[in-house]
């Protein structure tokens, strides 16, 4: 029979709640502490004293607010501290400094050529760390490394794996952090997977437990939250919703397969339908929803018959997993906004009654930030599990 918990193990899990409510919500005074977290005043001012001692928080007086009485101290997150958040996309390279609390501080871009690899790509990363840590204050403190990438992740040790490139088989967190001269490895994830994390907590699925993300570039994956948790699978490759086979015998797939729902509802796929192969990204998606927009009937018919499918899919995702809301990212931003009426009517032909009738359908409000905004949530998941052990 388990032990209760100790009196430090309460003490270091009520640190944590406080630290990760101020750093979602915000300054927030002691009086609204007290309410969110359940705890007394007492306990609520010896937990933000060790935090404050930690460097973590500040405190101080509200803005005036004209009422009678003392006010209760403000909480906020110390801005010295800091995370470094980098995101490997399909043609470009993002990296950004995000402090405790959410405020991007700085930030760097560059373009990442076709078929670069591992060896090319992480110098690229850590020039871009290295140039925004050059004019870091020598008074903030830094927690670590967060990295989005457009591949599948091996949660164990936070290995890359790209279908496409054999040469993408690598330990990406412990590779940048050696190059950085950084003691831990970065924290590695999924797009997809970051974008949901970064939009339930920032974002448009603010108060929503239950969300998927759907994210399109060169194929499409989704982020998966139920009932609050991130829902990654048993080795980290969760979400891989590109890859379900919704039409047998259909377009081959890189993956190896055949009538994957990413060959009906990807890029490539829309420019399919409208004739007009070649390139990619978000230009060629809109060569293809702005003439739709403007009356052109093969490029209308393209968007329609992408968008029938895109509800396709959805439906059959809502009847799984019953969200409160999908988010449609990446390129499938566009594609969703330009086939809406199909995508809804897909729906409500296909998705149980109980499970549509209060499903949202929506875009995300981070746009392009997300993939960073969730990699710095996952730099500090170390620090807000336990803020007096994450040095």
């Amino acid at each position: 029979m388990r032990a209760g918990p100790s009196q430090d193990e309460i003490r270091r899990q009520n640190l944590g709640a406080l630290l990760r409510y101020v750093h979602i919500h915000g300054p927030t005074s002691r009086a609204e502490l007290t309410t969110a977290l359940g705890l007394n005043r007492s306990t609520i001012g010896a937990l933000t004293s060790d935090l404050a001692a930690a460097g973590l928080v500040t405190e101080g007086p509200p803005r005036e607010t004209g009422r009678a009485g003392r006010p209760s101290l403000v909480v906020r997150p110390d801005p010295r501290v800091y995370a470094f958040a980098l995101s490997v996309e399909v043609d470009r390279l993002r990296a950004a400094r995000i402090g405790l609390g959410g405020e991007v501080f700085a930030r760097r871009e560059a373009p990442r050529p076709a078929g670069l690899s591992t060896d090319a790509t992480v110098p690229l990363l850590a020039a871009m760390v290295k140039e925004m840590r050059q004019v870091v204050p020598d008074s903030a403190v830094h927690v670590g490394d967060g990295v989005a990438v457009c591949a599948m992740i091996r949660r164990e040790d936070g290995t890359v794996s790209l279908n496409s490139d054999p040469d993408w088989m690598t330990a990406l967190g412990e590779r940048l952090s050696t190059e950085l001269g950084h003691e831990r490895p970065a924290a590695v994830g999924n797009v997809s997977d970051l974008s949901a994390l970064a939009e339930h907590t920032r974002g448009v699925a603010i108060g929503c437990d239950n969300v998927i993300y759907l994210y399109g570039d060169v194929g499409v994956g989704a982020g998966i939250i139920a009932g609050g948790r991130r829902i990654t699978g048993h080795g980290g490759y969760g979400g891989e919703v590109g890859h379900m086979v919704v039409r047998p015998n259909g377009h081959p797939c890189g993956c190896g397969s055949r009538g994957c729902w990413e060959t009906e509802i990807g890029e490539h796929a829309l420019l399919r339908a409208a004739g007009r192969e070649g390139g990619g990204g978000d230009p060629a998606v809109f060569s293809v929803v702005d003439p739709a927009a403007r009356g052109d009937a093969s490029a209308q018919a393209a968007v329609r018959q992408v968008g029938d499918w895109l509800g396709f899919g959805v439906a059959n995702l809502v009847n799984i997993f019953n969200p409160e809301m999908v988010i449609f990212g990446g390129t499938l931003r566009d594609v969703y906004l330009a086939s809406a009426a199909q995508v809804r009517s897909r729906l409500n032909a296909m998705a149980l009654a109980a499970c549509r009738e209060h499903v949202r359908l929506r875009t995300p409000v981070l746009a392009d930030d997300a993939p960073l905004v969730g990699a710095a949530e996952l730099a500090y998941e170390r620090l807000l599990a336990d803020p007096l052990d994450a040095g």
